[in-house]
Parts: structure tokens; sequence; C-alpha cells
């Protein structure tokens, strides 16, 4: 996946420098292309900022952030780079996702939503890509999986919270961003190919558990009192369902992340409404 994943970003066109960021994998990288290989397996979140990290050593503008399992079509960068010249206000530009080896094409993801329990839902997953997700859109939030990012963004966020690990760090930096002014844009002209959770299969019960405990940290973060009451409901109700284990594990670490969650809820609002 990584080798088809550089070889279409070589042949897209509009980047300057190509950082692969090898997250304990020991992947096999061109030895013209730079890797940054952390002493230990950081996470998503953690890897991406060691990328970003290096990326701003060189002085980058934008930077984009790809999944070693996406395939970019050629120029799929230059309508990102165009709308982030537009406005200034914008921290980040996603592209259309499509699903990898769907003909008709089908969508993975033109930005994403909060559901009612707190979790993230890709707007238009699985629907026939068609004329509706064809126009440039202003968005909520943006799916790590492909994204270009304004560097003083990333800057002025400090970038993913890595203690995430895996799941809902975008959705945490971009609620961040959005508590600082920023906005997002989702950019159908830009098109890459997603082999949906290519990456993450070997987690298995693994992946389902940071799920649902990230998605209850999220909504103590950044949640209204109804919206946490109905994401603990949720995770009740999972209990009832396979694999049970999993999911009561994921409920008590996530009720276990409420006080930092809070903390952190507490400390933004008073910087943001200092004291008189």
């Amino acid at each position: 996946m990584l080798q088809a994943c550089l070889a279409s970003v070589a042949a897209g066109g509009d980047v300057d420098r190509v950082i692969v960021v090898d997250n304990g994998a020991n992947a096999e990288v061109p030895i013209d292309i730079e890797c940054v290989r952390p002493s230990r397996n950081l996470g998503y979140g953690g890897g991406a900022n060691a990328g970003f990290r290096r990326a701003a050593e060189l002085g980058a503008t934008a930077i984009a952030l790809i999944n070693d399992d996406v395939v970019v079509e050629p120029g799929w960068l230059r309508p990102l780079i165009a709308a982030l010249h537009d406005d200034a206000a914008i921290g980040a530009v996603q592209p259309k996702l499509l699903v990898a080896g769907t003909d008709p094409a089908r969508v993975n993801s033109v930005g994403v939503e909060i559901d009612a329990h707190g979790a993230g839902r890709d707007i238009g997953y699985d629907e026939a890509d068609g004329p509706q997700f064809e126009e440039a859109r202003p968005i909520a939030a943006f799916t790590g999986g492909a994204v270009l990012f304004r560097a003083a963004f990333i800057d002025a966020t400090g970038g993913f919270d890595d203690s995430y690990f895996l799941y809902y760090e975008d959705l945490d930096l971009a609620r961040r961003g959005s508590a600082l002014g920023w906005t997002y844009l989702c950019v159908p002209a830009s098109r890459v190919w997603h082999r949906v959770s290519a990456s993450t299969t070997k987690l298995g019960e693994r992946a389902r558990y940071l799920q649902e405990r990230n998605r209850l940290r999220f909504v103590f973060r950044f949640g209204e009192p109804a919206g946490m009451a109905r994401a603990l409901w949720l995770s009740i109700r999972r209990l009832r369902w396979s694999p049970r284990t999993v999911h009561a594990r994921a409920l008590l670490a996530g009720l276990g992340s409420a006080p930092r969650a809070l903390l952190a809820r507490f400390r933004a609002r008073k910087a943001k409404f200092p004291a008189l």
C-alpha cells in the first residue's frame, strides 16, 4: 500500500517534499524519500505530529497528511492549495475520498459530522458519487485520512492530541481549531481513493476499544450535558452486545478519561474568557 501511495503522490504533482513517518512498521522506503522513525509507536496523532515537526523545520507553509492506504489522483493537490490561498481563515481543506476499488465510485468521505451520541460519521459514506458531491462546501470537521493543513493552523493548535492514540484525534483537532476561529472546507475537485480501514485491520478488538473509549473522551471534552448522557447510555447499551468485555473496558476507560477531559474544557474556557 505504501509503495502505491508514494507512486501516486509522485505522479500527482505540486508536492515539494515527501516525508514518510514509520511508526514502528519497519517499512521499506525509497532512499530518495525522507523517513521519520520514532523510537516507539506514537499512535496516529503522535506519528503525524512527528511529521508536522519535520515539515515545519523545512519551512512548510502547507502540509498534506495522507494515510498509507490512500492513492491520489493527478492534480489532486492544486485545488486544495488554491482554497487555502483564497481564504486566510481556512485551516484545513479536505479532498473527496472515494472507496478504492468501487466502480461506479462510492464515497468514503466529504467531511465529518458528529451524531447525537458523539460518534463521528463520514458525510456521504458508501453513497454513490454524483452531482450532490461536486460542489465545495464548508465542513465542521475533516477526516485525518487525507487533508491539507495550513502550517499556521498546526502551529496555533499544537497539532493532534496524541493521547487519543488512534481515532477521534482529527475531530478533537477540528474542534480546538474552530474555537480559535479557524474554518474548514471540502473541495471535491480534489479526489483520492481510500482503502477503508486497511491500515487498522490488524488491531482486531483493540480498534473497537479505542473507538468507544475515545468517543466518550471526545464527548466529555466538547459535548453538552445532554450529549454526554446520550453517549454514556449508548455505551451502557452496548454492554449487551459482543464483544462485551471490550465494551466494558472501553466504558470504564472512557469514564476514567472524564476528569482530564473536563479539566481541559475548563482551561479552554478560562483562557477564552479571562477574569477581569
